[in-house]
């Protein structure tokens, strides 16, 4: 494990990845995901989970999946998920994948979005590789 600096340690990062500090940035952490996952599902997105993964992996303290049944939903989930960074003035820091693909990622360093198509979702089984990472919130 990497010793961290000083420097790191105030500035909030470790390595390349930024993060929260504290536990009043952890919940401030928890509390933009959650609004993550209501954007979501303000647009219809199915099959919404919210995993708290500070436990079982490195690169991200929160992860949400979630489904939806076109391309153009795929969009309209990014987009209401953008607005919400915008407004609480956070950086996305890597987008990957577009709707045709059936997988779209969104990475804000402690936070990872993944947006599916069905078929995509069923063959990757993101929740089964995570699956010692407690539930947060699901909405089917």
């Amino acid at each position: 494990m990497k010793r961290r600096t000083q420097t790191e340690i105030q500035e909030g990062t470790t390595g390349d990845r930024p993060t929260a500090v504290g536990a009043r940035a952890r919940l401030e952490t928890l509390e933009l995901a959650k609004r993550i996952v209501e954007a979501a599902a303000d647009k219809q997105a199915s099959n919404v989970v919210l995993l708290d993964s500070r436990e079982v992996c490195s690169f991200a303290d929160y992860l949400v999946i979630c489904s939806a049944e076109s391309d153009r939903q795929m969009e309209a989930i990014r987009g209401d998920i953008v607005d919400v960074l915008k407004e609480e003035s956070v950086a996305l820091h890597h987008l990957e994948g577009d709707a045709s693909s059936g997988w779209m990622l969104l990475d804000l360093g402690d936070i990872v979005i993944h947006i599916f198509a069905p078929f995509e979702r069923e063959y990757y089984q993101l929740e089964e590789l995570w699956n010692k990472a407690p539930v947060v919130v699901k909405i089917l």
